[in-house]
């Protein structure tokens, strides 16, 4: 082996640990937020909106910021947008613990957390270990990080509420803080080595780059596709908890819950990345939507008690971000990975819009009609419909395409 290829294992290791570690955080703190809603909410004399407006809000500015994000984690590396994004996460963290109002509060959930979140996530994570891995790897590698992450959702949501509980929701908001910013020196081990692009296809100006994405079909089915999986998260990770308390089911129950969804979710994308790696991805997609809006609907249409929440947790999470490897891998298959964090970041945006329909349409509709039935039915025919659209993608290259046309 040649001191440049060890250079670059050594480089892709420390940062396959060094990425998991930051998603382990970044998505662990995030998938949190949903036990604060009734606790800011309630304390502060807020309708659940307001709430559920700051987190869509968030989601929003997180999938605005993505491409832009992505773009410059593409020319200048990934270290400093990440280093950005964790002080970013923590500012806006500590903002949500300043009782400042509604506008401060929006202020730190919804823009300073939706910015932080795009420099510390998946489509920045990804990019950066696909430069330092075999093509045929890159599934695998992506699951693997992507399993870590999931493990911080696990590993959140008891120490929040723990934290909650011990010392109020504004306390527990500044720990939160402190943890985010741990991030920071992490983004030190994620080496920019630049990677060999495999054909003249890849090596193109971003401008190209993004004519040569819009103008595949198979790109905007991806893209819409990915708005059913924003959705479906965010609102059963901000809602969940009150909805479960409307049906008498204790907020504790809602934690174990979430925490279940997280833990089964580690098996759920690692075999997701190993599988992508040895089947069609989109088709595994499909089936991933499939099988969300079975568990749902059965979650639903039958009597909600601690043992069916038990076993939706147990169920959803085999589904719950099982979609992300597979879907960054479509886009590094079809695109490469010169651009990749941008094209992912532009897939993912249609991803936060739905995050945005989700978190925020909870609330409004549930203020308007005193139920959340409406929310899980559009949560249901919306994974239906993205099966339908991920099924006919294929993972033909740019340069296979222009071959056949």
């Amino acid at each position: 082996m040649t001191t440049q290829t060890a250079e670059k294992w050594h480089g892709a290791g420390v940062a396959l640990v060094c990425g998991a570690l930051i998603l382990l955080i970044s998505l662990g703190v995030r998938h949190a937020f949903g036990l604060f809603l009734q606790p800011v909410s309630m304390d502060q004399g807020w309708g659940r909106e307001t709430f559920a407006f700051a987190i869509a809000l968030q989601n929003l500015v997180w999938g605005v910021s993505q491409p832009f994000t992505g773009m410059l984690s593409d020319r200048f590396g990934a270290k400093p947008i990440v280093a950005t994004g964790a002080v970013l996460y923590g500012a806006g963290l500590w903002t949500m613990s300043v009782v400042g109002g509604e506008a401060v509060f929006i202020l730190g959930a919804g823009v300073l957390i939706g910015l932080g979140l795009s420099g510390t996530t998946f489509p920045v994570i990804f990019a950066a270990i696909s430069r330092l891995v075999a093509p045929e790897r890159r599934s695998l590698a992506m699951g693997i990080t992507m399993s870590v992450g999931s493990f911080g959702q696990f590993a959140m949501l008891p120490v929040s509420l723990g934290l909650i509980i011990a010392f109020e929701w504004q306390t527990a908001l500044v720990v939160l803080s402190i943890l985010a910013l741990a991030i920071f020196p992490l983004a030190f081990g994620i080496r920019s080595v630049p990677a060999p692009v495999a054909s003249a296809d890849e090596d193109v100006p971003f401008g190209q780059a993004l004519r040569d994405a819009f103008g595949q079909r198979d790109f905007w089915l991806l893209s819409l596709g990915f708005f059913a999986c924003g959705f479906q998260v965010v609102f059963i990770s901000v809602h969940l908890p009150a909805f479960l308390a409307d049906e008498g089911v204790g907020n504790g129950i809602a934690t174990i819950v979430l925490a279940l969804i997280g833990l089964v979710n580690i098996a759920g994308t690692y075999y997701a990345g190993l599988w992508g790696g040895r089947h069609r991805k989109p088709m595994l997609l499909s089936w991933i939507y499939l099988g969300r809006a079975a568990a749902i609907a059965a979650f639903v249409l039958l009597p909600v008690t601690a043992a069916s929440a038990y076993i939706f947790g147990a169920v959803m999470g085999l589904f719950w971000l099982s979609t992300v490897p597979l879907t960054n891998g479509t886009v590094a298959a079809v695109f490469g990975i010169k651009h990749m964090s941008m094209l992912a970041g532009i897939v993912f945006f249609a991803h936060q819009l739905g995050s945005f329909a989700g978190g925020w349409m909870g609330g409004w509709l549930y203020d308007r009609s005193g139920s959340y039935d409406i929310a899980w039915g559009i949560a249901i025919g919306l994974s239906i419909l993205a099966a339908v659209l991920n099924w006919p993608i294929t993972e033909r290259t740019l340069a296979q395409r222009r071959a056949v046309s």
